[in-house]
């Protein structure tokens, strides 16, 4: 299988009228909104437990004195959480698990401690939840699920860097060593993301954890001798199924300025890559104009526009990657934005001004993370700095030129 043949621009949809385009955007959504790209949000109760934690962090004082912003610069917080002994950091953690554990510049390995205690509480939650008669037979069903998820979550060796159960649920996940990294790949999924879809037993690299656990797979195969490590990144609200959400800017504006504080809080001295799907590049293209300069890769697939006209439009130093497989439906979204609907021009267009990678051996709009696919050897190249030996689309000779 060769990567989408035949590209052309879409100067069509541009040169037609508003209400044309508007019209065939609508269409489309209507299509695959019948087609299964719909999921239906849960029903519990929308409590929102961190937002009560930092609340009681700010009045709180620690040995007599106020305790920092818990959103304050990353830098502030690594230099508080320095000056504190191993037992006060845990005394934090304990007192404080979802605060430490959201909390950009506390350190890496607290923030796991800190969100397996979290995770202990929701579950424990949920399966009080189970039997509670008031809730209908499908509430009880949901929280029997979340129980299993955040048991799963809290199995050894598993490193939660974010974890928020409110509404339909946030979360991180790293693989690798973090602290000790040279290179950070960051996967940024797209809609219908939430702590239920976070993993999957089948299919798994559909599913965040099975992306990102892939990922780091292929960039360990590609330069063994690199310390790399490689986060799921679920810790935005994506859009709940195809609508207005998944179809405006908004939510992913939102996610922007969060990957952005993520991105902030890692070591300036690692070497950072973006890789990002469907709505996850519309988030990527948001952010890319201030994400600090060591983001050095953006990667998208199955992308449905990254809120530009061009890569020009993007504002970022940073090489951006763009790959589409020949069956991915996403094709067939009209890359355009009128109105505020749409989300811009096509990032494998050759007008564009992406360098355009192959996704040889990717199946669907899904597909791009399994292994043995094209689309993941060349994810792992770039995550690995190896860009010089990507294999780009026939159609883009210049990919893989003038990577200096």
């Amino acid at each position: 299988m060769t990567s989408f043949p035949g590209l052309a621009p879409s100067s069509g949809f541009l040169q037609s009228s508003a209400w044309r385009a508007a019209l065939a955007l609508a269409v489309v959504f209507v299509m695959l909104a019948l087609t299964g790209w719909t999921a239906v949000r849960g029903t519990k109760e929308d409590a929102n437990p961190l937002a009560t934690a930092r609340t009681a962090w700010q009045h709180a004082t620690f040995h007599g004195h106020r305790l920092p912003d818990p959103k304050g610069p990353p830098a502030t917080l690594r230099a508080f959480f320095g000056k504190l002994t191993g037992g006060e950091k845990q005394q934090l953690a304990r007192r404080y698990p979802l605060v430490v554990g959201n909390m950009n510049g506390a350190p890496v390995p607290l923030r796991y401690r800190a969100n397996r205690m979290a995770l202990d509480d929701a579950r424990a939650i949920e399966k009080q939840r189970m039997g509670d008669r008031r809730l209908t037979p499908v509430g009880r069903q949901e929280a029997g699920r979340l129980m299993h998820r955040f048991a799963s979550m809290m199995s050894p060796g598993r490193q939660i860097l974010a974890f928020d159960p409110a509404g339909d649920g946030r979360a991180a996940e790293v693989f690798g060593n973090l602290p000790a990294a040279q290179r950070v790949s960051v996967v940024v999924p797209g809609v219908d993301t939430n702590l239920s879809t976070f993993e999957r037993t089948t299919a798994a690299t559909r599913a965040p954890v099975g992306m990102a656990r892939s990922l780091y797979g292929a960039e360990r195969e590609a330069r063994p001798g690199t310390r790399t490590a490689v986060i799921a990144w679920a810790d935005y609200t994506s859009p709940a199924g195809m609508g207005v959400e998944a179809a405006t800017g908004k939510l992913a504006a939102d996610g922007a300025v969060r990957l952005r504080a993520l991105v902030d809080a890692l070591p300036s001295s690692d070497t950072v890559s973006l890789f990002c799907h469907s709505y996850g590049s519309v988030v990527c293209g948001l952010a890319a104009r201030t994400l600090p300069s060591n983001v050095e890769d953006i990667a998208v697939a199955g992308s449905p526009g990254m809120r530009a006209g061009s890569l020009a439009g993007l504002g970022t130093r940073a090489r951006v990657w763009a790959m589409r497989d020949a069956d991915d439906w996403i094709a067939d979204v009209p890359y355009l934005e009128v109105g505020g609907l749409g989300h811009g021009a096509d990032p494998v267009d050759p007008s564009f001004g992406s360098r355009i990678l192959s996704a040889e051996g990717a199946v669907g709009h899904a597909g791009y993370f399994a292994p043995g696919t094209r689309s993941l050897r060349n994810f792992a190249l770039v995550g690995v700095g190896a860009t010089s030996t990507v294999s780009c689309a026939s159609d883009d000779p210049h990919c893989s030129s003038d990577l200096a």
